[in-house]
């Protein structure tokens, strides 16, 4: 057995083992949905960073570098500034507020902050989750089918098939510390890859003195002027405002057990973050100047430019297994995969607890009569992770846009909700379910893409919709 298969089914062994151990710690929705509220300060900063930073970091933020150059120096910057934004004004007031409330979820927030005696804001939120989740979680088996692809020859239907079935499985016996820990151990993973290929690539690089390792300025607006140049920058940097209304990276800030480890965290969190969003685009313009040297091979086939790479997302696994030794190419391919995980496991989790706590522990009393909300839970994972995976399937886009399309979703719905909800005190009911369908609305519908991103424009309209709605329809006090 060669190296890199043997140090992948290590890690899957490692990762399947917690699995089954935390399953029996596992006895309450509350375990399954927060961990108990048990956590350590880098415990939830390693898990929150691991899953909020997933294939599309490892794989589609380099294959998009590798293909639109510098711009996505923007993306990098707006990322970065939009974990720092959410560490400092979202984190403690969130966790504050889970405690206020006694909440479980996002959506049980908002029902019991605006006393929601209908129930019209859980359902809402849980079904806006769950829509941006299944494309979300989709996109993330889609990666591993092309890391395993490219690993071990397998074809891609059956990568999807095998990271499905793992995440599902682990997820489903030991809930949310069976992911925290988990990402714990995958962010140690990612932040190695992200940090170390890119040098060893550097390296590579200035050993060929053919090639000039050189970009203008030019580049950083991908040769664009006037409002193109604008809108190319605003389209970047519009990735920091998604970090407030993601779901699976929120629960992280109620699941900490106490607030003033918050700060730790924070400092954990950002430490972790500068060199991984700056080493996955370096990957992405390393892997540009070794296609051009000719100095990387794939299937038995030396490659020379970007077009003899038949999908820019395969660039960090043949990277690895063009630089490294098998054995840590190996350790850093299961990098790839760790990334997959550790965001589809969150949002399998956050999908079904919304609808065991928020839907069905609320409005289908027979079934909740029948079954526990537990077992309930499990049953909702694995039909999540089914659907997930038939739009992998099915979907032919690349994994940079299917995250793209729901992370502005989710962030447009309920960033601008839960800011204002957070630090303002005139917020009302019908403000938070004005911005959660605007930010929908116009993440689906997609009005102004042809003049800036779609990411930005839901966002700033949903924003807009809070504030307006809150101040012509304010709550009865």
């Amino acid at each position: 057995m060669d190296p890199v298969t043997l140090g992948f089914i290590l890690y899957l062994l490692l990762i399947l083992g917690v699995g089954v151990y935390t399953a029996h710690l596992t006895n309450s929705l509350k375990d399954f949905a927060l961990g108990g509220q048990k956590l350590g300060p880098w415990v939830i900063a390693f898990s929150e960073r691991a899953s909020g930073e997933s294939a599309w970091l490892i794989l589609g933020l380099p294959g998009a570098a590798l293909v639109a150059g510098l711009l996505e120096l923007w993306t990098v910057v707006g990322c970065i500034s939009g974990i720092m934004f959410s560490w400092f004004f979202i984190a403690k007031r969130l966790r504050e507020a889970t405690e206020t409330y006694n909440a479980l979820t996002l959506p049980e927030l908002f029902a019991k902050r605006f006393r929601d005696d209908r129930g019209t804001l859980r359902m809402l939120a849980s079904l806006i989750i769950t829509f941006f989740f299944t494309f979300y979680v989709a996109a993330q088996f889609s990666g591993a089918g092309k890391v395993l692809n490219v690993t071990f020859g397998i074809t891609h239907m059956q990568g999807m098939l095998l990271g499905a079935v793992i995440i599902v499985f682990y997820t489903l016996m030991g809930g949310f510390l069976a992911v925290a820990w988990t990402d714990l151990v995958q962010g140690i993973i990612m932040i190695g890859t992200l940090v170390v290929l890119p040098l060893v690539a550097l390296v590579e690089i200035s050993a060929l003195p053919t090639v000039d390792f050189h970009f203008d300025g030019s580049s950083l607006l991908a040769g664009k002027a006037g409002m193109a140049a604008l809108a190319a920058a605003i389209g970047g940097l519009s990735w920091g405002l998604g970090y407030m209304g993601q779901p699976h990276l929120l629960t992280r800030y109620m699941a900490i057990d106490k607030i003033e480890n918050i700060r730790i965290s924070r400092r954990i969190a950002i430490a972790w973050a500068v060199p991984a969003f700056f080493g996955s685009l370096f990957i992405g313009l390393t892997g540009y100047f070794l296609l051009r040297a000719g100095s990387m091979s794939y299937d038995g086939q030396v490659l020379t430019t970007v077009a003899s790479l038949s999908d820019p997302e395969k660039l960090m696994p043949i990277m690895a297994q063009n630089l490294l030794h098998p054995w840590i190419a190996g350790i850093f391919i299961s990098g790839a995969i760790a990334a997959m995980m550790s965001t589809a496991d969150s949002q399998l989790l956050v999908s079904t607890t919304v609808l065991t706590e928020d839907l069905i522990g609320n409005y289908l009393q027979n079934i909740k009569g029948h079954l526990d909300l537990l077992t309930i839970g499990r049953i909702l994972t694995i039909l999540i992770g089914l659907l997930a995976f038939f739009l992998a399937w099915r979907s032919t886009e690349l994994v940079f846009e299917m995250v793209s399309y729901a992370w502005g979703g989710l962030g447009a719905s309920f960033g601008p909700a839960l800011l204002l909800t957070l630090w303002w005190r005139r917020v009302s009911k019908a403000g938070v379910i004005a911005g959660m369908v605007t930010g929908t609305l116009f993440t689906v519908i997609d009005l102004f893409g042809q003049w800036v991103s779609t990411r930005f424009s839901a966002f700033i309209i949903a924003l807009i919709a809070v504030y307006l709605f809150s101040i012509l329809k304010p709550d009865e006090s």
